[in-house]
């Protein structure tokens, strides 16, 4: 059997959307989970011929593999019982016809429930590829082609054989919509789980791709919409490359606004000016430090820019603070005076650490204006705010993100592999930027330095959250510098 319709091999082009070098397009991208995917899926492949989006989608597989192996000649590629298995077949009948020899191997021998990855069943058999039930000895490339968004269980014992085999191999792997044992919605990966060295995302971009264990998992990401109409009903948005204001010519550092950085308990005043350091070198008008390190044995400050004021000496309605960089237990003594009188303000480390142990900081919290308050909590500081565990709130970082928002009337960046910030009442960003490099001691200070200091500026929180994740993540991805990015490099580098 072969099909009546025939995807063109002209099909709209893939396109690359994050490589190891970091974020490659600048605009904004909708995310949407698997019940809108398949929604768009139904819908497309009403309006189409049979079969005719199932071709489209194992052409643009074929083309991918070709442009990412192509000297590649054997291609092994293993397919589960869903679509995603169906794109495999497509894929492999068609590297047939281009000449190379693609080697099937199928997880279980009954048909295909869905008539479309039936039919690619049938025409990659008539047309000549190879099917066998043992995985090849050797290979030049790898389809993964077993579970896609299909994932809904952890893999048997076959199944796990054949991803092990998949991750030892040397070759390039491609992944179809997402690798095998990845969670499209969440980001949570099964155990063993594919590695793969791309993965092409189908019609739409999946939130999981970009968080938790996605960005490790997925190698290099693109999107092919396979000439599908955008989707509405976005359950997130990758964030966008923020604009770069130019300074006028007639102003001056009252401009800009005034950072307040409170923290630096005994022996953690270094947390304390590196959030300082940060928002001296993006651009901030002025920055205080209130060291809470009450015998007064502190470093100079670090830069001669920085003033070194007592918490008595402070009056924080007109400023931006950022309150518990190195904070220790001594933060929360001071943080009901801090809530209730700062006009904007970043809540880190120590000070998170401070409201999940009290009612009464967490009303006050919950009270202040929308949009004044950015909580900047890892996920250890989330599952205590949230009275949870670590696994849980990794376990859906972008429901946990949003929990926190609702909770506390604030905006919440919740910090790790694909930073996600949350707020009441909009739609929740994944940050795209970032590496490896950034999990070093004082990067998160760093970090709530920068979002005062955009929060100063004028910029609202959300906006000031997305735009400070983006922009210190972007160093890590262009560091090229001697040695490792510390902390110290980094907010001298933003």
């Amino acid at each position: 059997m072969t099909f009546a319709w025939r995807a063109k091999e002209s099909a709209t082009n893939s396109e690359p959307i994050l490589t190891g070098t970091g974020f490659l397009s600048g605009r904004a991208w909708p995310l949407h989970d698997v019940q809108a995917t398949r929604e768009l899926e139904i819908s497309t492949a009403l309006q189409l011929p049979a079969h005719a989006l199932m071709e489209r989608a194992g052409l643009a597989v074929a083309q991918l593999l070709l442009a990412i192996a192509p000297h590649a000649k054997t291609v092994w590629i293993p397919c589960g019982p869903g679509n995603n298995g169906g794109d495999g077949f497509v894929a492999a009948r068609i590297l047939q016809e281009w000449g190379k020899f693609p080697i099937v191997t199928r997880l279980c021998d009954t048909p295909p429930a869905h008539p479309d990855a039936a039919a690619a069943l049938e025409s990659a058999m008539a047309g000549n590829v190879t099917f066998q039930s043992q995985v090849p000895d050797a290979f030049d490339a790898c389809i993964d082609a077993i579970f896609g968004i299909g994932l809904t269980r952890a893999p048997d014992e076959r199944c796990a054989q054949w991803i092990t085999r998949i991750n030892r191999s040397k070759v390039p792997v491609l992944s179809i919509d997402v690798p095998s044992g990845l969670d499209a919605d969440t980001g949570l990966a099964t155990s063993p789980h594919v590695n793969a060295s791309v993965t092409l995302s189908l019609l739409t971009l999946k939130p999981g791709l970009f968080t938790a264990n996605g960005r490790d998992a997925c190698g290099d990401i693109w999107l092919n919409p396979l000439e599908a109409s955008s989707p509405c009903g976005a359950c997130a948005e990758l964030s966008a490359t923020p604009a770069r204001g130019e300074r006028l010519h007639n102003s001056h550092k009252g401009s800009y606004g005034d950072v307040a950085v409170v923290g630096g308990a005994h022996g953690m005043s270094g947390a304390a000016q590196l959030a300082a350091s940060a928002a001296l070198h993006s651009g901030a008008g002025r920055v205080y430090v209130t060291y809470l390190d009450t015998t007064g044995i502190h470093p100079p400050p670090s830069h001669p820019e920085l003033m070194t004021r007592s918490m008595a000496e402070m009056d924080f309605c007109p400023i931006t603070v950022v309150a518990g960089c190195g904070g220790g237990i001594a933060i929360a003594s001071q943080l009901a005076h801090i809530l209730q009188t700062s006009e904007k303000l970043v809540l880190d480390a120590d000070a998170l650490n401070a409201i999940a142990n009290s009612p009464e900081l967490q009303a006050l919290t919950r009270t202040r204006t929308q949009e004044s308050t950015v909580m900047t909590p890892h996920p250890l500081e989330a599952a205590r705010l949230l009275a949870s565990t670590t696994h849980a709130v990794q376990a859906d970082r972008l429901a946990a993100a949003k929990r926190l928002a609702q909770m506390f009337n604030c905006v919440v960046m919740l910090k790790g592999s694909g930073t996600i910030i949350a707020a009441p009442h909009k739609i929740s960003h994944i940050n795209p930027t970032g590496n490896a490099r950034l999990a070093s001691p004082g990067t998160g200070d760093v970090l709530a330095g920068l979002v005062g200091t955009l929060m100063a500026a004028g910029g609202n929180a959300f906006d000031a959250a997305c735009d400070a994740a983006y922009r210190h993540g972007r160093v890590a991805d262009l560091w090229s510098g001697p040695g490792n990015l510390t902390a110290d490099r980094l907010s001298t580098a933003l």
